[in-house]
Formats: structure tokens, sequence, C-alpha cells
């Protein structure tokens, strides 16, 4: 009652006679800004002592997230959080083993009983395969393994967090899946069939946890130059900086859009609805130019095809040149323009 009097007798936040009500308006503005800010969110990241997973938990840190942070090798990790740290963030290192299911029922317990909750959760932490199915035919672990990592590990995760969100009601998932499953991108079977499996599991929950408010997120991404794309060998086209993935990552904690695709893979989904045998044809005739890597074909270490997202491995650098103003907001004008396109930023 004070406040109507108050906004009544001063005319100053209320609303004129005969006005429009700006007060909904402003809620609802208000509610969307804080839901964007990152500032004290509990954020949990898997696969962060390198890599996306790494870049992801320095950027989120730099908005104010608090950092959990899991991998299996604790000393990178223990590095990533003293970065963190020591720039004025926060962050927590908890060694965790997403395949293991004892490792990660201890670890959440861990972070809840000590922390109280988590608001978001990054499935980061992934295995990637680069290998002709033909090569594969005696190599059934091949498969086990990405699955393992990338599908039941991830669902393992969200499963373990999903009961204290649907108590809070809140909270968010994002789920790191790849622009090949939309593309079917030829020596990817293993890893593109974990992450394909996961993007399904992510829009059945999503759509069952509406009313929970617990919405999830998947991001198409593309090649990522990180330590885990090192035994592929060339792929014939070039690999976005982790500080890219990064920020895509943090759009997607702020935004919450359902999906975040790149143009390449909205292409591909097109080519799959409307012209199938000459998606078919072009990706064949990719899959004929450009070989087996070494590690392929058993030319490396036998694990070496295989290393997870937390592996602590070089890698490539590349050397950026200054961007001209005009050209950096000419590429702000198509970036926009590009989430109109369905599948591009849903």
């Amino acid at each position: 009652m004070n406040a109507v009097s108050r906004s009544d007798s001063t005319g100053g936040g209320g609303r004129a006679a005969g006005g429009p009500d700006n007060s909904v308006d402003n809620g609802y503005l208000a509610r969307r800004r804080a839901r964007r800010d990152l500032t004290g969110k509990h954020v949990l990241i898997t696969g962060a002592s390198s890599g996306i997973g790494r870049a992801a938990a320095v950027a989120a840190a730099e908005k104010g997230a608090v950092l959990f942070l899991l991998a299996r090798r604790g000393d990178e990790l223990a590095g990533v959080v003293d970065e963190i740290q020591a720039a004025g963030g926060s962050a927590f290192a908890y060694q965790c083993d997403v395949t293991d299911a004892e490792s990660v029922d201890h670890t959440v317990k861990t972070i809840l009983d000590t922390h109280g909750h988590v608001d978001m959760l990054v499935n980061n932490a992934g295995r990637s395969i680069r290998r002709a199915v033909h090569r594969s035919t005696d190599r059934m672990h091949d498969f086990e393994r990405t699955m393992a990592v990338n599908y039941f590990g991830a669902v393992r995760m969200t499963l373990a967090l999903l009961p204290q969100m649907r108590e809070r009601k809140d909270g968010h998932i994002v789920n790191i899946s790849s622009a090949g499953v939309q593309v079917a991108t030829p020596r990817f079977a293993a890893y593109l069939a974990s992450k394909a499996a996961l993007d399904k599991f992510a829009e059945v929950t999503a759509a069952e946890m509406r009313a929970d408010n617990i919405t999830f997120t998947t991001i198409h991404m593309p090649l990522v130059s990180t330590p885990m794309i090192t035994p592929s060998g060339d792929q014939g086209t070039s690999a976005q900086s982790p500080e890219w993935a990064a920020a895509t990552i943090v759009r997607a904690l702020t935004e919450r859009p359902r999906r975040i695709d790149v143009p390449l893979g909205t292409l591909a989904e097109y080519g799959t609805l409307f012209a199938p045998g000459v998606k078919e044809r072009v990706l064949h005739r990719y899959y004929r130019a450009i070989g087996d890597s070494a590690a392929a074909k058993g030319e490396a270490p036998a694990d070496a095809d295989t290393p997870a997202a937390d592996a602590e491995t070089p890698a490539p650098q590349r050397r950026r040149r200054p961007v001209p103003p005009a050209v950096r907001a000419t590429g702000t004008v198509l970036r926009r323009a590009a989430r109109l396109v369905p599948g591009t930023y849903w």
C-alpha cells in the first residue's frame, strides 16, 4: 500500500492517468537482464583442464561466474584455477572422470554439500576419433570409448544435477555437440553418433523439464583448434580458436537459446532435406579427397587417436592480425543477419 501511495503522489515512477502501464515491461526487462548476468552464478564445466573447457572457464570467470571445474588431470586443472583466481575470479577444481559413476556421484555430492547448488552445467568433456568405418571393423572400442565420454558421461552429469535444479525450479545445461552431426562428416562415425545421441537426449529432456524452468542449449561447434584434434591430421578446413568457442559458450549461458549452429551446418541440413543424393555425392568426394591420418592407419601410438578433451597437448597457435574497424563492424552486421536464418541461432 505504501508503494502505491508513493507512486500516486509523485507521478515519477507510476503510471499517468490514462497512460500505459510500463511496470510489467520493466519487470520483464529486469528479469531478463538478471538472467543474462553470470555474476555469482554457479557454473560447472567438464573437461576444463585444456582446450575449449579451459577457455570457457576463463571467459565465464571474467563475467563473474563461480566456476566448478572438472577434469581427470588434477595438476592441469589446478593451473586453470590458479589462473582464474590470479585474475580475481572464483574457481574450484574437482578431479573427476565422467565415465565413472562413483567418481561423478562423489564429486557432485561434494560440490552440492560445499556450495549448495549448481545453476548451470556445461557438458564439454569429449573424445574424438577420426577413422573410416572400414578401419574400425575390428575396433568396437572406437565406438564404446566415444559413447562412454560424449554420451553416457554427459547424461550421467545431467542426471546427477537435475534433482537439485528441479527443486530450485531453475537450471541451464549446455551440451557441446558438433556441426558434423548436421553435415554427417565422413570418418567421424563413432564421434558423431555419440553427439547425435546427446542431441536427442537434450531435446527430449528439455520438453519434459519445461515446467521446471530447466533449459538446454546444444552448440553444434565447428572444428576448433584444441589438443583433441591434433592426431586427426589435415581435415581440409580451417579451425576456430578456443577463445571463439568460449565466447559461444558464454553466449549460450547468458542468452539460453535452444541451439547455436554455424552456417555450414544449416546448409548441410537443407541439403539433407532438399537434395540428399547431391549431399551424399559431395561428402563422398570429400571422403576420397582427404585420407585417414597416421593415427587412424595405426602408424601412431595405439591411444593417440582417442585423447579426451582434457588431455594436455600443445595446441596449434595462430597469429592474430589486427582487424580494421570497418571490417569488424561489417562482420557484426553479417553475424546478426545470419541469426535470422533458421538453424544458425535457435
